[in-house]
């Protein structure tokens, strides 16, 4: 049963990233819906089958307390409804933190839960029509630093091709949605990239960096000009701009939050609470917690955020760089948009928290994945801070290795 609970896990990271993509409707909701469904089904019997649970981590408990609060708050909600819907949703997307932390139990599972989510970002890549641009942009957003990681470390040419030809075809994706915000956090995370291949293969960088020009004018003659238009707008949105009217909404979610702040109005009423459109979100995930779970249920978030950033620090080289680069665009895109409801930031909180373990678990085992050390031919030569070094470690009988 462990083996079929760790298959299905693969597979929900692969269906992440392109869930919306398919939808069969009620009961069974969208892909990757079904697949956590499938997922929790062979999750509980190989528990019992094995007669133990993986002692949980910081980031396990924090997040079952940020679900038992808004579980309570269906005590004092305004929109009963909705609370209950969302403590539906919230199961199924808080559940992956913890299947995570129990069925991957190596590096080699990591690896594996990467190419899985950098797969599915490809499938993504072709059934975007009809999905919201900026959540599809996201999704793309995600996949740049892990794409680059696997490059780094991959020693079989098919995945290493597979991550390698996500970067262009992934930067021309983002590019089509036209979304202002996913651009910027394009721009974040193929900065986090360059960082990456810079380290490991300056070689293959330097030729990235002469290809931009090409690149860019490929895109200048190809896509639709009204994609540049309101790109080229970011700028004067930034200055004095509503922000496609998220000031107003924003605005409005802060005088509800001022109405309850310390116990919030009840998961799922952003909307209510905030007096705004039916099909509006409150395109701020702090602001959207803050006022359905109050100070509480935001001083937990942040938490588990906190305890997120611990995990990656613990680790080293390529895999500190690719997943803080993640961790950023994560940050940047949840402070213009909703993300605390999408499946793809709870996988992310538990890959993050994963790494963590497994760079204090299995140090030797997690470099031989993802190697600290970057070749002799990268920049790293060049510029010593980015070398990190390495300890010596004890030889057979006991005298420093060389």
């Amino acid at each position: 049963m462990r083996r079929i609970a760790w298959a299905l896990l693969l597979l929900f990271a692969f269906a992440v990233p392109w869930e919306y993509s398919l939808d069969l409707g009620e009961p069974l909701g969208n892909i990757a819906r079904i697949a956590g469904i499938l997922l929790l089904l062979a999750a509980i019997p190989a528990v019992l089958q094995a007669g133990r649970l993986r002692t949980p981590g910081p980031m396990q408990w924090l997040v079952l307390a940020f679900y038992l609060w808004f579980c309570c708050s269906y005590l004092w909600t305004i929109e009963p409804l909705a609370t209950l819907e969302k403590m539906r949703g919230y199961f199924q997307e808080m559940m992956i933190v913890w299947l995570v932390w129990e069925f991957a139990e190596s590096p080699r599972d990591l690896r594996a839960l990467l190419r899985a989510f950098i797969a599915g970002s490809w499938v993504l890549r072709f059934v975007a029509e009809g999905q919201d641009p900026n959540d599809v942009a996201r999704f793309l957003d995600l996949g740049f630093p892990f794409a680059a990681l696997l490059i780094t470390s991959e020693r079989r040419w098919p995945w290493r091709l597979l991550a390698l030809g996500y970067l262009p075809l992934g930067l021309v994706a983002v590019v089509l949605t036209a979304s202002r915000g996913g651009f910027m956090a394009a721009v974040i995370a193929l900065g986090g990239c360059a960082l990456l291949l810079a380290r490991s293969h300056a070689r293959t960088a330097l030729v990235g960096t002469l290809a931009l020009p090409v690149l860019a004018a490929s895109l200048w003659l190809t896509l639709p000009q009204g994609t540049f238009e309101r790109l080229a707008t970011i700028p004067s949105q930034l200055e004095g701009g509503d922000l496609n009217q998220r000031w107003n909404i924003w605005s409005a979610g802060w005088h509800a939050f001022v109405q309850s702040p310390l116990f919030g109005t009840g998961a799922g009423s952003f909307v209510r609470a905030a007096g705004t459109n039916p099909l509006d979100t409150a395109h701020n995930s702090a602001l959207s917690i803050a006022v359905a779970g109050g100070l509480c249920a935001l001083f937990l978030a942040v938490g588990i955020v906190a305890l997120a950033a611990r995990s990656v620090l613990a680790t080293r080289g390529p895999l500190l760089i690719a997943f803080t680069t993640v961790l950023v665009v994560w940050a940047v895109t949840s402070m213009v948009d909703t993300v605390e409801e999408n499946r793809a930031t709870w996988l992310l909180l538990g890959l993050a928290a994963l790494a963590g373990r497994l760079a204090v678990d299995e140090p030797e085992q997690l470099e031989e994945c993802f190697p600290v050390r970057a070749s002799g031919s990268s920049v790293s030569a060049i510029i010593p801070s980015l070398a990190i070094p390495r300890q010596p470690t004890p030889g057979l009988f006991g005298e420093q290795a060389n």
